[in-house]
């Protein structure tokens, strides 16, 4: 998906194995296909394998080309520090496994490494080890990496971090703005220790392919493999509001559609909602007789991107996120003439309707459909997206329960995120009830916003449509407001539920993130079975807060009793 322009670069590489036996460096550079160049960027690696090491050349081309496949394999949604932490650690383990393997080879499977990615006007470093990056800009050279050694002598120095050296090493990573005619250089030591930043800079200053080449003949004395490659950013994308626009607007919006109407070979047979934003109808597929679900935009918001741009990612978002409690778009048969997407049709009702049926729900019956909720949310959170609306009128209850959660138009998507956008964009939020605080007083929303919203919807659920802190929670809007509130009990409402249920919900309720349950495993462990470590031990029964002072008491109580009785005879 286009959101914008992509960005534009030109290259060279040079690498030579020098007076060594072998070439232990690794280089490379991946140019993708240009419907994900906006969301995972262009990337380049260089590895030198510590020569020390028995597998240095296996180690550095491991990495590289590791690195160049797997970073694209990562989910879309991800964002670069994520895709690129997560490939590399992987990677480590793997280097350092081998190493492990082969015992009698010193050092085993070791290498340096150092990768950009340039993705719409941001880079991105992820390095370890004495490889290096640099940047020309505006006739400055600097050096963006930093080296992870230490000299021991004027002529030794040997590395404190490298990939494969150990389990869990560090991995520096750094973000930076681009700007047109940036021109960075990745190396092995082969090139930079044997030339000075002016050398470097004046090379850069040639065509990408002819400074690779110049770099290389500059450092021909090294004793050691020469290997770099040299990137110049020569456009950036589109920063133009207006080219933009006509992008995400290049089909027409629909018309109001009627039952009997046709579009793109799909026949309307009702309307089934219209709010402000969209319109959803059923259409049937003639020749499967398939029953869809159209959901097309509001001609109110035909000018404006930052709308468009959402209802795009909503289908995207739902291309690539399968999961049984989330709610399947479905790629249409035929070309589309104007601006709308499908998804399967759910013939189910509401949380909310669910909720009205069902005013003295059982325990059991909340618990299963939280948990189903738990799971399609963790399955957008796992591609780095947050569904940022959970509420009832949110998700579908099928006889069974089965839940679907739907609706992906408030999502925030890490990897979207991170692309540059001329125009504002705007979060379209859910409703106020059901939203964690943090999203009123300005916090950082994290996948705890989501937790927040499921406990709200399980208080919801178990005291028949009630809100956890009343009234007073529409009025809040600083930290402090929120801290003041009161929680009140869903005993109050319902004197059924036990005391340990009631405050797992109340602990994922807290103003803070930090307040809540570590995770959402944590919060739906405590729902189906009792920590009495949450129990506010003044609210305990006294059996509950003392059981060998209660057992002692109703003993004496007991004997007391029997005496009295006794001689009362």
């Amino acid at each position: 998906m286009h959101l914008q322009g992509n960005i534009q670069i030109q290259t060279g590489q040079s690498t030579h194995t020098g007076p060594k036996d072998q070439n232990e460096d690794a280089l490379g550079f991946r140019i993708p296909a240009s419907d994900i160049i906006a969301t995972k960027g262009i990337a380049s690696a260089i590895a030198d394998g510590v020569s020390a090491a028995s597998a240095a050349k296996e180690a550095s081309e491991s990495a590289v080309l590791g690195f160049l496949n797997d970073y694209y394999e990562t989910p879309e949604p991800w964002e670069v520090k994520t895709s690129g932490h997560r490939v590399l650690s992987a990677l480590n383990r793997w280097l350092f496994s081998q190493g492990l393997s082969h015992p009698s080879q010193e050092k085993g499977y070791v290498c340096t490494f150092t990768a950009l990615i340039l993705k719409s006007q941001t880079g991105h470093l992820f390095h370890i080890g004495d490889s290096r990056l640099y940047r020309l800009r505006e006739g400055k050279i600097e050096q963006l990496s930093t080296d992870h050694s230490s000299q021991v002598s004027p002529e030794t120095f040997y590395l404190t971090r490298a990939l494969g050296l150990e389990y869990n090493p560090q991995i520096d990573y750094r973000s930076f703005e681009l700007q047109p005619g940036d021109t960075f250089l990745l190396s092995t030591d082969g090139i930079h220790d044997l030339l000075t930043p002016q050398q470097i800079s004046t090379a850069l200053t040639h065509p990408p392919q002819e400074a690779a080449d110049l770099l290389a003949h500059l450092a021909q004395d090294s004793p050691d493999n020469r290997s770099c490659i040299v990137l110049k950013v020569t456009s950036l994308p589109d920063s133009d509001k207006n080219e933009v626009f006509r992008r995400l607007s290049h089909l027409p919006f629909p018309p109001d559609l009627s039952p009997g109407m046709t579009i793109d070979g799909l026949r309307i047979d009702r309307l089934l909602s219209a709010t402000k934003n969209t319109q959803l109808y059923l259409a049937t597929e003639p020749a499967t007789r398939r029953q869809l679900v159209i959901k097309t935009p509001s001609i109110t918001f035909s000018d404006d991107p930052s709308y468009l741009e959402r209802f795009a990612l909503e289908e995207w978002i739902g291309l690539r996120t399968q999961h049984l409690n989330l709610v399947k778009i479905i790629k249409p048969t035929q070309t589309r003439t104007s601006c709308y997407y499908l998804l399967e049709h759910i013939p189910g009702i509401t949380l909310t309707r669910w909720c009205e049926a069902n005013p003295q729900a059982q325990i059991a019956d909340v618990v299963a459909i939280i948990s189903q909720i738990i799971a399609g949310t963790r399955a957008l959170h796992r591609k780095d997206t947050l569904h940022q609306d959970l509420k009832p009128d949110n998700i579908l209850v099928l006889p069974g329960p089965v839940v679907k959660i739907i609706d992906y138009g408030s999502c925030h998507i890490g990897g979207i995120s991170e692309i540059t956008s001329p125009f504002e964009r705007h979060s379209a939020l859910g409703t106020i009830d059901f939203s964690a605080p943090e999203y009123r007083y300005g916090a950082q929303p994290t996948t705890k916003s989501d937790l927040f919203s499921i406990a709200t919807i399980a208080y919801f659920l178990i005291t028949n449509q009630n809100h956890p802190f009343g009234k007073a929670w529409e009025k809040a809007k600083t930290l402090r407001d929120f801290n003041h509130l009161k929680y009140q009990s869903a005993t109050r409402h319902n004197p059924m539920i036990p005391l340990w249920f009631d405050a797992a919900i109340k602990k994922s309720l807290a103003p803070t993130p930090s307040g809540r349950h570590q995770s959402m495993a944590e919060f739906l462990n405590n729902l189906r079975q009792p920590n009495y470590a949450l129990l506010d031990r003044d609210a305990l029964p006294f059996i509950e807060k003392d059981p060998i002072l209660f057992w002692k008491t109703a003993t004496a109580i007991l004997l007391l009793i029997l005496i009295i009785s006794h001689l009362l005879r």
